[in-house]
């Protein structure tokens, strides 16, 4: 009988990782609730603490929320170049073992360990000698899904957070995945699951039992995606030059935007951010989004995109000039501007993936 090829895929995530960057190095907030970004009157929660998740505290929270739910949470200003600079000592832990990275964000990404620099054999021997050196060497925590594909690493990585090891062999994936609670699925978020349970859906095993028709119908385009995963037809590689979809910035203020004048001076301020990242980024795009949260949280975005590809201040700056000819963002107090491109392109090179019979 023909043995079946896998992929030893890993997902390494971070264990909250900006607030335990800021606990390690301010002793003074360990073992304390604290949030980074906002402050107890503005602004929104880059990341919260484990101490303050028993709370109910969460990213993209309000801050306003978050010092209701927890009264002594310490808010604390991000520190993003701090945050990369430990992102690329993690990521020089990687490549110890393997040029099949796919970064996620700072704080997450996939391995491809199938064949990896030190022929260790054991997928699951990496995982633990990737989070030792993590722990050893910089001092924090990291989480470690391992599987033959990334659907279910990822998954695998958020199962016993934090400081956790989850191995999904090929042998219990199946099972694994039929009682697997419908929220926990990459890809399907609060309202979807919501509505899945509404028909009936609230496991792998039901969701398995709906056929391909039934699901586009009632989901669109995410159908086919939902039928393949539960079915465990997840091909993708790691890609080492996977490219963002999106450059963008933004900025919450302490004191709510009132006027057109004001609002652009701090476009002004955003169009320089975005071209740097642009440029560290060395991509361009064609569409540029104008984001406005309001005073109240509600939000809008309004976009425009260009024939030809923009990464520049001028034509940034052209941009949202012309969305604001356009549209009339003034209708309240503003509480957040951003702008982001999308539609990019940037040169890649694809690798090609060698697959072997994947163990433990």
């Amino acid at each position: 009988m023909e043995s079946i090829e896998y992929r030893k895929i890993l997902h390494i995530d971070m264990d909250a990782f900006y607030a335990s960057v800021e606990q390690m190095d301010n002793p003074e907030l360990k073992g304390k609730p604290i949030a980074v970004g906002g402050s107890k009157e503005r602004g929104v929660v880059a990341a919260a603490s484990y101490e303050a998740r028993k709370f109910g505290v969460r990213s993209a929270m309000p801050s306003s929320q978050a010092y209701r739910l927890c009264k002594h949470i310490t808010f604390v200003r991000p520190r993003f170049e701090r945050y990369k600079e430990i992102s690329n000592q993690v990521r020089e832990i990687f490549n110890r073992y393997t040029d099949l990275i796919e970064p996620l964000s700072l704080d997450e990404a996939y391995l491809d360990v199938t064949e990896n620099k030190k022929n260790i054999f054991f997928a699951t021997q990496i995982a633990i000698e990737i989070r030792q050196a993590i722990k050893d060497e910089i001092g924090l925590t990291a989480s470690a899904g391992v599987s033959f594909n990334k659907f279910l690493a990822k998954i695998a990585s958020d199962i016993n957070k934090p400081d956790g090891l989850t191995i999904i062999t090929p042998q219990k994936a199946e099972a694994f995945i039929d009682q697997l609670d419908i929220s926990k699925f990459i890809g399907i978020g609060k309202v979807t699951a919501q509505k899945m349970m509404q028909k009936g859906i609230f496991t792998g095993a039901h969701l398995k039992s709906k056929d391909l028709a039934f699901l586009t119908k009632h989901f669109g385009k995410s159908g086919t995606y939902y039928y393949n995963m539960v079915r465990l037809k997840d091909n993708r590689p790691v890609n080492p030059n996977r490219i963002r979809k999106t450059v963008g910035v933004e900025n919450t203020f302490f004191d709510d935007v009132k006027t057109l004048d004001e609002a652009k001076q701090y476009l002004e301020k955003l169009t320089e951010s975005l071209a740097k990242r642009m440029y560290k980024s060395k991509a361009k795009g064609k569409t540029l989004t104008l984001k406005v949260k309001y005073h109240d949280f509600t939000q809008i975005t309004r976009s425009k995109t260009f024939s030809f590809y923009i990464s520049k201040k001028f034509n940034i700056h052209d941009g949202w000039t012309q969305i604001l000819d356009e549209h009339n963002i003034m209708t309240k107090p503003i509480r957040l501007l951003g702008l982001s491109i999308s539609n990019l392109e940037r040169n890649q090179i694809q690798k090609k993936y060698t697959q072997l019979k994947f163990e433990f």
